[in-house]
């Protein structure tokens, strides 16, 4: 089954297209879980148990694991495989917006789904494509790839104009016509930027977004659903991370959130 055929059925199966992110940060985790041998596994494993019947896709961001050295890396790991072992129509995601050349790509395509065992990573197009040959050549992934992003100082480069149209338009050009062969490409596209939504529909077809930026951050969803739905009603993964694994009752928030995108679709 191909990354993109397991994520259109799961979106079918809970009727979903939310991707919580376990961005479990390590300090912000409630005091419960802090005495626990490993505090953020046993805060990722609750958070699973409560929200999974509303959830598509779980995205892990890196950073807040790395910087907790081993512990941080095994539960990352342990994560993936508990959901693996109990959940295996779950897609997972790696955020680590990887990009390098020669072996070291290779290497971190390698960590990424054969050590830590993710389905999907995010990406940095800036290098080229034979950056992400090792990503993209592995045809049973999904390799995610910065388009259009949802932090504030996005539009400096993304939105330069080229000509005649914004660089994140020609990335999602690019990766659509040339690097998606496999058909396991997806690009990052915010929802802080409703806007550029339809337009990149437009350019890549299918292909599906992920997409940051609602909860916390305040994108505006209604938008983002409208704009952004392929022509059969999917092609979204619309994440959010802090509010819902620090929601008091993050189950309800993860239940809330697909039936709000839902009333969209």
């Amino acid at each position: 089954m191909s990354i993109m055929e397991k994520f259109n059925q799961r979106v079918d199966e809970v009727n979903s297209l939310v991707c919580v992110g376990l961005d479990s940060d390590l300090p912000k985790i409630p005091e419960k879980y802090q005495q626990a041998h490993n505090p953020q596994l046993a805060f990722n494993l609750d958070i699973i148990r409560a929200t999974h019947e509303y959830t598509s896709v779980y995205k892990l961001n890196s950073a807040f694991y790395e910087v907790q050295g081993k512990k941080g890396w095994q539960a990352m790991r342990e994560t993936v495989a508990y959901l693996k072992a109990n959940y295996p129509s779950i897609v997972t995601i790696c955020d680590a917006k990887r990009a390098d050349i020669g072996n070291t790509s290779d290497a971190y395509a390698r960590s990424i789904f054969d050590q830590l065992g993710f389905d999907a990573v995010t990406l940095h197009p800036y290098l080229g494509s034979d950056a992400l040959e090792p990503f993209l050549s592995r045809d049973d992934k999904g390799c995610i790839i910065l388009c259009r992003t949802s932090n504030s100082g996005a539009g400096e480069l993304q939105e330069l104009m080229i000509d005649g149209k914004p660089m994140y338009q020609h990335v999602a050009a690019v990766v659509s016509s040339q690097w998606n062969s496999n058909g396991n490409c997806m690009l990052v596209v915010g929802a802080t930027a409703p806007q550029t939504m339809k337009a990149l529909r437009e350019i890549v077809g299918e292909m599906t977004f992920l997409v940051p930026g609602v909860g916390a951050q305040g994108g505006d969803l209604e938008t983002t659903v409208v704009n952004g739905l392929n022509s059969a009603g999917k092609g979204l993964m619309i994440s959010a991370s802090r509010s819902i694994i620090f929601a008091d009752e993050p189950g309800a928030a993860a239940r809330e959130l697909r039936d709000a995108i839902n009333q969209y679709r």
